[in-house]
């Protein structure tokens, strides 16, 4: 994600930002990735903010990489121990690198025409078996919120469709309705999947 009104809107809310509390199906969902990717494992957070979810995955025994275009968002969580990097989706260019890759409501923010190609460099990043865990905001069209956040909006099939074309194979999904930084309640799903 590179669209800098999007970069400038997250970095003027840094504060604000870290004060959302996560819906119990993210929560347990975090957690069930953990799991699925095993103690010790090396995960790549994609679009991982201030690293609060970086964090979370390294108490609980993972070695974490985090990547994210906002550059106060890096610094942020550089400054509280985690190993983050500013770069964007195009910087993911490693292969069978990851046992699993985290990517939270990130590329919600990349336009339609760019996803498969993300999610086919994400396929190429995780070793054979690599766990997948992707959260996205449920619903269709492409447009800005009121921060002026650039969004797509899939639906269910839509990325079932796009992540069986960059060769997963989905586990499992869980839908759920939260409040975000713009204040709105919007349906979501979470997509567990494997390389």
């Amino acid at each position: 994600m590179s669209d800098e009104r999007t970069i400038n809107a997250y970095t003027a809310r840094i504060a604000e930002y870290l004060r959302i509390p996560l819906p119990a199906e993210q929560l347990e969902a975090r957690q069930a990735f953990v799991d699925a990717v095993g103690d010790g494992g090396y995960v790549l957070d994609l679009g991982s903010g201030p690293g609060s979810d970086s964090a979370f995955l390294m108490r609980q025994g993972l070695k974490v990489r985090a990547l994210d275009a906002t550059p106060g968002f890096v610094e942020y969580a550089r400054e509280n121990g985690v190993d983050a990097y500013l770069g964007t989706f195009d910087d993911v260019t490693e292969v069978s690198e990851y046992d699993g890759v985290y990517a939270s409501f990130s590329l919600l923010h990349a336009p339609r025409a760019d996803f498969p190609r993300h999610l086919g460099a994400i396929h190429r990043a995780l070793k054979p078996g690599g766990q997948l865990f992707l959260g996205m905001k449920l619903g269709t069209g492409e447009h800005r919120d009121d921060l002026d956040r650039y969004y797509t909006y899939y639906t269910q099939p839509e990325i079932e469709e796009a992540l069986a074309a960059a060769g997963f194979s989905i586990d499992r999904t869980v839908q759920g309705m939260g409040q975000g930084l713009a204040g709105s309640y919007d349906g979501f799903i979470l997509v567990f999947a494997h390389a």
